[in-house]
């Protein structure tokens, strides 16, 4: 036979494999369903940026309500966020499964649990801001992820990395530079690492959609909510009617303020990383801290110090992140099978 001539070799270097050389057609759904992972992956990429500067202007958008009660501004963040919810979830389509979660007696009260942590943490965020604590909230927000991997050791049984350990020590170092540097305990900081850590544990525990979730805690909220509105409106010291139409309309977006970013968090959650996550959670915090140094909130040499060592142990909790998620990829390599040899002819 002529060399030139011969057929696409095989496995096993004989012609029978000419069979299974790739058509055009083949090639091309290939490259397709790559170029639609990309897209995918380019849109949730997107929408976590987006959900994570979001998050990082809420201390600016809370500042616009500079003489608001931080009870009211709580009251309409969970009044206005219940029925936008329940437009998004109309949009999504996901009424079936709220439905689903309300029929779930274990799953309702745990969500009642959630949500009550959620509107604590709410309101001691909106607390802090209100009284130009936001470097204090930007600390909590770091150290957050720090003490989910300390829950999750002494409460569910992980197993705990050296280098884990390693930044649990370099962050607890931090805080306790900023107690003996300015003489005072980050409070603020520890009950919302606490409070949120509570709330991702309890969530972790729940199957269910972000946005159905954060509906059923706020319809949750709602009658405490109303019953404070309630009490405001009757000692005419509501600033919803009071402070005229901006304070008004400010208050109103608190609810979609707190929806939209949800929402684009879980988009981003179904189409990239855990790993990438882990690294885009830390813009809102960053945000926050240059925030509160613009505004002129005191930055001692305590302060610097505190950020150095937390930064170091978030670098080495994302390092370890990032290098398991290349041995994940490495074993999933190394166990893909390949095509059965074809039978010679």
């Amino acid at each position: 036979m002529n060399r030139s001539h011969r057929p696409f070799p095989g496995p096993s270097g004989s012609a029978a494999g000419a069979q299974f050389a790739p058509s055009a057609a083949v090639k091309a759904a290939g490259a397709n369903a790559l170029q639609s992972n990309h897209a995918e992956a380019r849109r949730g990429l997107i929408a976590a940026i987006g959900a994570y500067i979001a998050w990082g202007l809420l201390p600016a958008f809370i500042k616009l309500l500079d003489g608001v009660s931080p009870y009211e501004v709580l009251i309409h963040r969970v009044l206005w966020a219940a029925p936008f919810c329940g437009l998004i979830i109309t949009v999504r389509r996901q009424w079936g499964e709220t439905k689903r979660v309300l029929r779930d007696f274990k799953t309702l009260r745990l969500l009642c649990l959630s949500g009550l942590f959620i509107g604590t943490n709410w309101l001691i965020f909106i607390f802090a801001v209100a009284n130009d604590r936001i470097l204090e909230t930007s600390i909590g927000y770091y150290i957050n992820p720090l003490m989910m991997i300390m829950a999750g050791v002494i409460l569910l049984g992980e197993r705990i990395t050296q280098l884990q350990i390693v930044a649990l020590l370099s962050a607890a170092s931090g805080v306790l530079v900023l107690m003996i540097g300015n003489n005072v305990v980050p409070w603020t900081a520890l009950q919302l690492a606490v409070t949120f850590t509570v709330y991702a544990l309890l969530r972790k525990q729940i199957s269910v959609g972000a946005v159905p979730g954060l509906f059923i805690e706020t319809m949750v909220l709602t009658p405490f909510a109303l019953t404070g509105l309630f009490f405001l409106t009757q000692d005419h010291s509501t600033s919803f009617i009071n402070d005229g139409p901006a304070i008004s309309l400010y208050l109103s977006l608190a609810g979609p303020f707190t929806v939209i970013p949800l929402t684009l968090f879980a988009v981003a959650a179904r189409r990239i990383s855990l790993t990438t996550i882990g690294f885009l959670q830390y813009i809102g915090p960053t945000m926050a801290m240059i925030f509160a140094v613009l505004i002129g909130e005191p930055f001692t040499v305590a302060h610097a110090i505190c950020f150095s060592l937390i930064w170091i142990a978030v670098a080495l909790v994302s390092f370890e992140a990032l290098h398991k998620q290349r041995q994940a990829r490495q074993r999933l390599a190394s166990s893909s099978i390949l095509p059965d040899e074809p039978e010679k002819s």
